[in-house]
């Protein structure tokens, strides 16, 4: 049963169903395998290079630090996402109430923020690594790396917070369905019967706001960063540098380039069907996700190496066990 409550004579819902993927009724069911398989590559695949990173005690350094923090941040958000989304393919488990509806939503875009903020952090690493190899140790410090992370997360939250405070002040009395798999904000708000265009406007201006000063910021670290990388005398430690930085840049394009594609596209395409928007979503959701380890893993050599240590030491074990010679009749008891 929904919920209602009753305040200033505006009735309002309290609890919604999660609904995603409407267009596909009953076969939504059919997605939930898909989806499953998506959701244990993406934890498999960032916990295989976290692990690697922590247990290498040669990657205890700020940039693989970063990139496991980065890749943690990755399984966060997926998790937060997939299992409301497969519980929403099930007309049983698929309600929620406002209360819950509005963490998630704050866990989504905080997550994807920090995600971001994680990326320009990086950047900042591999400026002085490269701009300033020398004075790197004493400027990179363990302290110093906390408090951008701290910093990081604090302008998350700042940036974030206003929007879900908005829309916990709305009056949802149009339906108490939301025609997603997740509390996304347009989707919520969709279902207001008030005035939301401070809603709207709060929302794009930080969204849009936020993505150009990243991208301004991004631009200048990392042309002054490239510019750099040319000027270093040895092939091999350039070649080193451009490896990496191409590392970086590949991420960040994924993760931009999905955000913005979707926000584009969902603005835009305003006759497009709910299950459209809904793959959308799920894309630049999860796409980033499952690409970010794959990158970091094939591109970045250190941990490409002790990945492959791993494998084969893995393979040898496997090999050995199977190799091992049965008891001979004379040695089997009596």
């Amino acid at each position: 049963m929904s919920s209602w409550t009753n305040g200033s004579s505006n009735l309002s819902y309290t609890s919604f169903v999660l609904l995603g993927f409407p267009g596909l009724k009953e076969s939504r069911a059919l997605l939930v395998l898909p989806f499953l398989s998506i959701y244990l590559v993406i934890v498999s695949a960032n916990a295989l290079v976290i692990h690697t990173v922590v247990a290498q005690r040669s990657l205890h350094q700020p940039m693989y630090l970063l990139i496991a923090l980065l890749l943690a941040v990755n399984i966060c958000a997926a998790t937060t996402v997939v299992p409301a989304m497969l519980l929403s393919f099930s007309s049983r488990f698929s309600r929620i109430s406002l209360a819950r509806c509005l963490v998630q939503m704050f866990c989504i875009y905080f997550l994807i923020v920090f995600d971001c903020n994680i990326l320009l952090v990086m950047a900042l690493d591999r400026y002085v690594a490269i701009c300033y190899p020398l004075r790197y140790p004493e400027i990179v410090t363990g302290q110093l790396l906390a408090g951008l992370v701290g910093a990081a997360a604090a302008r998350s939250t700042c940036i974030v917070a206003p929007v879900v405070a908005l829309a916990s002040r709305v009056h949802f009395c149009r339906s108490d369905v939301i025609h997603h798999f997740a509390c996304e904000h347009m989707a919520l708000m969709k279902l207001s019967c008030g005035d939301i265009s401070l809603n709207k406007t709060v929302g794009l201006t930080v969204r849009i706001f936020n993505r150009v000063l990243d991208m301004l910021l991004l631009g200048a670290s990392y042309s002054r960063i490239i510019h750099a990388a040319f000027r270093i005398s040895s092939g091999r430690a350039r070649s080193k540098a451009l490896n990496t930085c191409g590392s970086h840049l590949l991420v960040i394009f994924t993760v931009y380039a999905s955000t913005m594609s979707s926000s584009i596209v969902y603005r835009v395409a305003r006759t497009a069907s709910q299950d459209v928007h809904n793959l959308l979503s799920a894309f630049y959701l999860l796409l980033p996700c499952l690409l970010n380890p794959i990158i970091y893993g094939a591109r970045t050599k250190e941990i490409r190496q002790h990945l492959a240590t791993a494998f084969q030491q893995a393979q040898h074990q496997v090999s050995s066990e199977k190799l091992q010679p049965l008891p001979s009749h004379r040695e089997l008891p009596a």
